[in-house]
C-alpha cells in the first residue's frame, strides 16, 4: 500500500490573469508551462505546491508573448480559411468608427469619456468588456465580419457597462437599442 495516497486529479481550472483567460492544470510538473493551443487556447500546467497567485503573475507577465501567438495562430487559420486579416491597426480604426457611432447611448454613464479600445486575437471570443478598466477588447478576426456583426459586438460589449453579467436586464437593453440583436447574434455564430 502507498505511504501516501493522493486525491482525485484536480479539474481544470480557468482563471484570468493581466486580461489573459487561460486554464490551469495541476501536473507533477517543476516549472510553471505555458501552451498556445492550435485553437488559440491558453493554458498552463504547475505544480499543487504553486499557489495560483503565483501562476497568475507568471501568465499576465506573458500576456505580450501571448497576444503575440495568438495573432500569428489566428493568422494562419484565417489564411487556411482564404479569408485575409486586417492587421491590428486597421481593425482598430474599424472599431473606433463603431464605437464613435455607440458612444453617445452611454456617454453619461461613462461620465463623458469614450473607453479604451484595444485589439487581439481570441478564439472563443469576439470582445471583452473591462467596466473597472474602462476597456473593451475586441478580437481581431472580428475585423473581417461585416459592419452590422461589428456594430452588433461593439454595442454587446458597451452594454456590459451597464450590466455586467448577461441576465435578462443586460439583454434587455441591448435589444431596446438593436431590436434585431438576435438575429445578428444568429449570423456571427454562423447560424
Amino acid at each position: 500500500m502507498p505511504a501516501h495516497i493522493s486525491g482525485p486529479p484536480a479539474q481544470p481550472q480557468a482563471r484570468c490573469a493581466g486580461g489573459v483567460a487561460y486554464t490551469l492544470e495541476r501536473k507533477r510538473v517543476k516549472n510553471i508551462n505555458l501552451r498556445i493551443r492550435a485553437d488559440g487556447s491558453v493554458w498552463a500546467s504547475a505544480s499543487r505546491r504553486v499557489p495560483g497567485a503565483a501562476v497568475d503573475a507568471f501568465v499576465a507577465s506573458r500576456a505580450g508573448w501571448i497576444a503575440r501567438q495568438q495573432t500569428v495562430l489566428a493568422a494562419r487559420a484565417a489564411a487556411g480559411r482564404g479569408e485575409a486579416l486586417p492587421t491590428p491597426g486597421e481593425a482598430l480604426a474599424l472599431f473606433e468608427t463603431a464605437s464613435k457611432r455607440i458612444f453617445p447611448l452611454f456617454a453619461q454613464r461613462l461620465g463623458g469619456r469614450l473607453p479604451e479600445l484595444r485589439v487581439r486575437a481570441m478564439t472563443s471570443r469576439w470582445g471583452v468588456c473591462h467596466p473597472q478598466k474602462r476597456r473593451i477588447t475586441l478580437a481581431l478576426q472580428l475585423a473581417a465580419k461585416p459592419p452590422e456583426l461589428v456594430e452588433y459586438v461593439v454595442l454587446h460589449e458597451y452594454c456590459h457597462f451597464v450590466h455586467p453579467n448577461h441576465g435578462p436586464a443586460f439583454w434587455a437593453l441591448l435589444e431596446g437599442y438593436m431590436p434585431d440583436a438576435r438575429a445578428r447574434r444568429r449570423a456571427l455564430r454562423g447560424g
